[in-house]
């Protein structure tokens, strides 16, 4: 998928830099789309706007959008205010009647991405469809695998116009996040496919307007390429999601006070201090490998050990030992002690597989 187009491409895209989408979870009545884009507008300059047509709701009762109609008032607010317009899709006949009413560019929701019947449907209704671009949320469960797969799909329709979103994953856990963001697999997303534009979507990650501000800093400091923020006229009579919004003016002050950083630069000094600083990481990492490459022959030796005077892989008191010990250590040489926890946990782990496949083995 190394022909997926880079954002500057999308016809929609005017200026360079992260991209800003705003607009309410749901268009409510004519009025409320159209005042809330009005004042969207007046107080900054976004690349543009969004709204909740159709909205999958976990529990039945809730709202679930305007519907079609919606689409008319959007259609209404696209030619006034000389605005791309993007809305989410969940099927065939939404993607139909999207592209019947110039939305320029499609979403598929967490709740759509899970499902590969779904995310191939949507596919199937794209095919030759030419220059809409499709941005794909996450699923809501942390599985990259998925995430993947919902972009190939579309992909495979001949969209080369994609973006991933990051919105956060569904826990169990209590957390400060209504979906926890799991940075580390929207990294693993880019690092699979480094080309894929990746956006942010801070107000499902947060939760409450809070929020919003650190998470959108956040992203941005890990290089994401936009943010899209649920933005309200009224967000606390809002009738959805009416805690994660916020008003235009809000939204404004977000956007200001967010700094913008750059991934490169063309300061020969500052690159070449950087690559020496690198090189420094290079040689530390070789290090680091060769140590660890040491230890394993060590517990293959032990795994020998165990296997000739029948004694078992795992022995708990010497594993506590470790666990309790080798992060303390760590911790008064300036290391994470939750960190290193997770360091030798993997190693541990990665121990008993080694002394598993050694015991269970004839000795030679």
């Amino acid at each position: 998928m190394k022909d997926i187009q880079p954002l500057e491409s999308w016809s929609v895209v005017k200026n360079g830099g992260p991209i800003a989408i705003a607009g309410p979870c749901s268009a409510e009545s004519e009025d409320q789309l159209m005042e809330t884009c009005r004042q969207i507008t007046k107080e900054i300059d976004i690349t543009m706007l969004r709204a909740g047509i159709w909205k999958p709701r976990t529990r039945p009762g809730s709202f679930e959008g305007i519907g079609e109609e919606g689409l008319k008032w959007f259609a209404n607010v696209k030619k006034e205010l000389n605005m791309p317009i993007t809305t989410e899709v969940a099927n065939a006949q939404h993607v139909e009647l999207a592209l019947k009413y110039g939305v320029d560019v499609l979403w598929i929701g967490a709740r759509s991405t899970v499902n590969p019947f779904t995310i191939q449907e949507i596919a199937d209704a794209l095919k030759g469809v030419k220059d809409v671009p499709v941005m794909i949320k996450n699923p809501i469960n942390p599985d990259v695998a998925l995430w993947k797969g919902a972009i190939e799909r579309i992909y495979g329709a001949g969209v080369r116009q994609i973006a991933g979103i990051h919105r956060g994953f569904s826990s169990f856990e209590k957390t400060q996040y209504r979906n926890v963001p799991m940075w580390k697999l929207a990294i693993a997303l880019k690092t699979e496919l480094p080309n894929l534009p990746l956006i942010c979507d801070p107000s499902h990650i947060g939760g409450t307007r809070d929020l919003i501000y650190p998470v959108s800093q956040k992203a941005i400091d890990l290089d994401f390429d936009g943010l899209m923020i649920e933005t309200h006229r009224d967000p606390d009579n809002a009738w959805s999601d009416a805690s994660q919004q916020v008003t235009p003016k809000r939204l404004a002050e977000i956007l200001n006070e967010v700094k913008i950083k750059k991934s490169t630069t063309d300061a020969e000094e500052v690159n070449s201090q950087l690559e020496t600083l690198r090189s420094k990481i290079d040689r530390l990492d070789n290090e680091l490998l060769e140590v660890l490459s040491q230890r394993m022959k060590v517990v293959n030796e032990i795994g020998d050990y165990k296997r000739d005077n029948n004694l078992t892989v795992f022995q708990a008191g010497r594993w506590i030992d470790i666990f309790q010990n080798r992060p303390e250590q760590a911790e008064k040489l300036g290391l994470s002690k939750s960190f290193m926890e997770q360091v030798f946990k993997l190693v541990h782990d990665e121990s008993i597989r080694l002394q598993t496949a050694v015991v269970n083995t004839e000795k030679a």
